[in-house]
């Protein structure tokens, strides 16, 4: 089932704890203050400055040459395999990875370009085995391997850098490109405690979102090489991706990148927090990691647990059986948590 299934409905009535995900909050007084005051210009003609400062600042960040911002992970993902792609090329990538599952294969669809999914491993990582056996012999029967796709964190998963960087070289070493899908990328450096280029150095291009655990209203950063930046961002414009006075949300990214890197940890640690009051209540199969919780209730009531949180002003997504993804982010601070948790103890009391 869907990780999205049952995210739709809540209209303009704001919960007073929304679980559901992280791209659902909202900006704070502080990041209103800086986007009402981003300077401006017509950035499909490159002039506005606040979307180049977005773009110099997380490519320097993450090692690279350029920065190119798109308005939503799916296009910046999408953009960085038409830039290293050519029509019947093809991407091999997780199974289960967002770019394969819920992205709606719009690079086949859209732009021409084969993808090849392998299982994913239980860490979330590629096994560099599966990756090799992937990559297509040089016959004319067959698409040609272009790209490895890979993605940090998964399912909240922060994949060892060992294991990306195993995956990236029996990649490369087999003639291919990689492309990094970092979403929730800070989550990741933040969980395992390295640089931003020490991930973001094992690939080639690497798409950050800026409006899950950053918190801002939209978009995205897609980094790498010039030539691959200066491709991808003809590739924006095809896509209708190109904006005029962009600086309003980029300046939203600029405060972000400032102010909510840090605090990543605080909503990890109200995870751990949540997944250890649902353990101890015994009401199912729980897994965590970073801002996530799996939650698999054993007696099946997803939609009366759904219900009773409702009432009281918590939102659970997840569809009616199987494991419901709980989000921690900004918008939960302890006052929030606790009234989950005492929903929660209510229920299963």
């Amino acid at each position: 089932m869907s990780q999205y299934t049952g995210l739709a409905g809540m209209g303009a009535d704001a919960p007073l704890c929304d679980l559901r995900s992280d791209t659902v909050t909202r900006p704070d007084a502080g990041m209103l203050q800086a986007m009402a005051a981003a300077e401006l210009g017509d950035d499909v003609f490159g002039e506005d400055p606040s979307v180049n400062r977005l773009e110099a600042v997380l490519a320097e960040r993450l090692g690279k040459d350029a920065g190119l911002f798109l308005p939503t992970g799916t296009m910046s993902n999408f953009t960085a395999m038409l830039a290293h792609c050519q029509r019947g090329e093809e991407v091999i990538c997780g199974r289960g990875y967002h770019v394969y599952a819920y992205e709606a294969v719009g690079a086949s669809v859209l732009g021409g370009i084969a993808l090849c999914p392998v299982a994913v491993r239980g860490d979330g990582a590629l096994d560099p085995a599966e990756i090799r056996s992937a990559v297509r012999e040089d016959d004319p029967h067959l698409p040609i391997s272009r790209l490895l796709s890979l993605e940090n964190t998964h399912n909240g998963l922060a994949v060892p850098l060992a294991d990306m960087a195993a995956a990236a070289g029996a990649g490369r070493a087999a003639g291919l490109s990689v492309h990094l899908d970092g979403a929730r990328f800070f989550n990741a450096i933040t969980a395992l405690g390295c640089s931003e280029t020490d991930l973001a150095g094992l690939a080639d291009t690497v798409s950050v979102c800026l409006s899950k655990g950053l918190g801002t209203p939209a978009g995205s950063v897609l980094a790498g090489p010039s030539d691959l930046i200066a491709k991808a961002r003809r590739w924006r414009k095809m896509l209708g991706g190109g904006m005029r006075q962009a600086g309003v949300l980029a300046a939203a990214g600029l405060y972000a990148l400032e102010h909510n890197v840090a605090r990543l940890a605080e909503d990890h640690a109200r995870a751990a927090e949540m997944a250890g009051v649902l353990r101890s209540l015994g009401a199912g199969e729980v897994v965590q990691a970073t801002n996530m919780v799996f939650f698999t209730p054993a007696d099946g009531r997803n939609d009366g647990l759904r219900a009773h949180l409702a009432a009281d002003g918590v939102v659970i997504g997840g569809g009616s059986s199987g494991a419901i993804r709980i989000v921690l982010h900004r918008d939960v601070d302890d006052a929030a948590l606790a009234r989950a948790v005492q929903g929660l103890k209510s229920f299963y009391g």
